[in-house]
């Protein structure tokens, strides 16, 4: 393969919490995270996050393979190897922390440091290239949120996704709202927002939010189908891709807005919000999802089903 005039060569990164690799034939690129004692976005991860997105874009998308030969980058995927959960969401501990202690410099630190990546991860990296994320278990709050920010969503059949953060009074800032409504509009992804329910991949699939859904353990099968499907034509495929985003343009200056939208609310949160905030990470610390993890009276919330109106009934 040549080199394209202007592009750096990079070999992959060596990244401590995602393991990546690359299918040098078809120019695939994975990172599976592997946030095992707390699968959350961790600061830590989303160091390891950034480094892939940089490996990528500052590379031109082309990489050295072991043997040192070049190769480019067509699908760049992410997923999880964390058994049972893609990703839990944000880090609710250093919410915590920062809300306590009155920091609202930290928690714009974080929101802008999840979507600078998560946008440069929407916008392809500026390359010509597919992104795609594999959700095999559990995708809430901000996990929801980067699997959102892929251009494909690949489900397995057990996965389940939706924000919590309605639950503690709060709501997702990190770019839900701003992927979500491009994809279904304005009244359905405010449904799934303000209904704090989480959602089985098949209820997804109906409402336009995934593109695939696959059998249990089958996911990266799945994704391999798909891009075989789509290196056929990917020349079009990436033409509509482009279309899409050029009819419904997302810019970075919307998304840091809404970081200090939300980073003001969270400094509103009471005492009852906090404490639900608080038993949602010891959940969340637990490696589980909702709502088998979380307590009795918030498994009553958390329903699979789209009705706002049932669960605002709830949590009252």
């Amino acid at each position: 393969m040549n080199t394209a005039v202007g592009f750096r060569q990079f070999s992959l990164p060596s990244l401590k919490l995602v393991d990546t690799q690359i299918d040098p034939e078809r120019g695939v690129y994975w990172a599976y995270m592997q946030e095992h004692a707390r699968p959350c976005f961790t600061p830590a991860l989303l160091s390891d996050l950034t480094r892939y997105v940089d490996s990528i874009q500052d590379g031109g998308g082309l990489f050295s393979d072991q043997e040192g030969r070049p190769c480019r980058v067509n699908y760049a995927v992410i997923a999880s190897h964390v058994a049972g959960v893609f990703s839990l969401g944000g880090d609710l501990d250093l919410f915590k922390q920062a809300i306590v202690r009155r920091e609202r410099t930290a928690l714009v630190h974080y929101g802008r440091q999840c979507v600078d990546t998560l946008y440069r991860w929407w916008q392809n990296c500026s390359l010509p290239l597919t992104t795609i994320s594999l959700v095999q278990g559990d995708a809430l709050g901000g996990g929801f949120e980067c699997a959102l920010s892929s251009s494909f969503i690949v489900a397995e059949e057990s996965a389940r996704m939706g924000f919590p953060e309605v639950l503690f009074n709060l709501f997702p800032g990190m770019g839900a709202y701003s992927f979500m409504v491009r994809k279904v509009g304005r009244r359905l992804t405010e449904e799934i927002i303000n209904s704090g329910a989480t959602y089985t991949a098949r209820q997804m699939l109906d409402m336009g939010v995934v593109d695939i859904v696959a059998a249990d353990g089958m996911g990266e099968a799945a994704v391999s189908t798909f891009i075989t499907t789509h290196s056929r034509s990917s020349n079009g495929r990436r033409g509509i891709e482009a279309v899409a985003r050029e009819i419904q343009p997302l810019k970075h200056e919307e998304l840091v807005r809404v970081v200090d939208i939300w980073a003001d609310a969270a400094l509103r949160l009471g005492d009852r919000d906090m404490k639900l905030m608080d038993r949602l990470l010891r959940a969340q610390s637990r490696r589980h999802g909702l709502p088998d993890a979380a307590p009795k009276e918030l498994a009553n919330v958390v329903r699979l089903t789209p009705s706002v109106a049932s669960n605002r009934a709830a949590a009252d």
